[in-house]
C-alpha cells in the first residue's frame, strides 16, 4: 500500500520562520524610510504596506497598529548601538571615566545610526499622545541606566555638592540628538569627535578632580 500523503519538506517550520523575520523587517525597513521621508502624520499604513510589498493585513498582523511600527523600530536603533557592548564595557570598566566613556559611545553610535529617527518620533510625540510615550519611555530607561552607574560610585567620586539626579540631568544635557545634530551637520564634527569632546565634557562637569 501506497502512502497518499505527499513528503515533507525537511526543515520547513525554519523556512516559515525565517520568512516570517524578513517580512517584519521589510515591513519595518519602509516604514522608516516613509517616516523619515513624509513625516508620521503623512505616513498611512497603506503606504507602509505598499513600500514593503505586503497587504495591510500583514502590515496589522505584524505590528498592530503604527505606534506598534515605532516601538519596533525604537527597538531596532537601540539595537544597532549595541547595547551588549556598552554593557561589558560597563562591566569590565573599575574607573568611572571609563564607564562613562561606554555610555557617551553608546549615544554616539545610536544617534548616528538612528539620530533623525528619534527627530521624527519627538516632533510627531508633540501631536500625538501615544508617540509622546514611547519617546519618554526611552528617556526614563537612558535616564535609569546612568543613574544606576552613578550610583555605583565610590563615595565622593561626583564633583563636590552634586547630588545623582543632578548628574543624570547634566549628563542628558551634554550627550543628546540635539547637541550631536548641532555639532556634525552644523559644524562639521565627525561622531568620533562628538564622542571623545562628550567624554572630555562629562569628566570635567561630573567627576571630582583629581587631587
Amino acid at each position: 500500500m501506497t502512502n497518499s500523503h505527499p513528503p515533507r519538506r525537511p526543515y520547513e517550520s525554519l523556512r516559515r520562520m525565517a520568512q516570517a523575520k524578513q517580512t517584519h523587517a521589510d515591513i519595518a525597513d519602509a516604514a522608516r524610510r516613509l517616516f523619515l521621508a513624509k513625516g508620521w502624520a503623512a505616513t498611512t499604513v497603506r503606504e507602509v504596506a505598499r513600500e514593503a510589498g505586503v497587504s495591510v493585513p500583514t502590515v496589522y498582523a505584524a505590528y498592530t497598529s503604527k505606534v506598534g511600527l515605532v516601538r519596533a523600530l525604537v527597538d531596532a536603533a537601540d539595537l544597532s548601538a549595541d547595547p551588549d557592548r556598552m554593557i561589558a564595557e560597563l562591566e569590565a570598566a573599575r574607573d568611572p571615566r571609563r564607564q562613562l566613556a561606554a555610555m557617551a559611545g553608546y549615544d554616539r553610535r545610536l544617534f548616528e545610526s538612528a539620530g533623525d529617527l528619534i527627530v521624527v518620533i519627538r516632533e510627531a510625540g508633540r501631536h500625538e499622545p501615544d508617540l509622546t510615550s514611547v519617546y519618554d519611555d526611552a528617556r526614563r530607561i537612558a535616564d535609569r541606566t546612568r543613574a544606576q552607574v552613578f550610583a555605583g560610585w565610590p563615595d565622593g567620586t561626583l564633583r563636590s555638592g552634586l547630588d545623582l539626579t543632578t548628574a543624570v540631568d547634566i549628563y542628558a544635557a551634554l550627550c543628546n540628538i540635539d547637541v550631536y545634530k548641532t555639532l556634525c551637520i552644523e559644524r562639521d564634527w565627525s561622531p568620533q569627535r562628538v564622542e571623545g569632546w562628550w567624554i572630555e565634557a562629562l569628566e570635567r562637569e561630573l567627576l571630582r578632580p583629581a587631587e
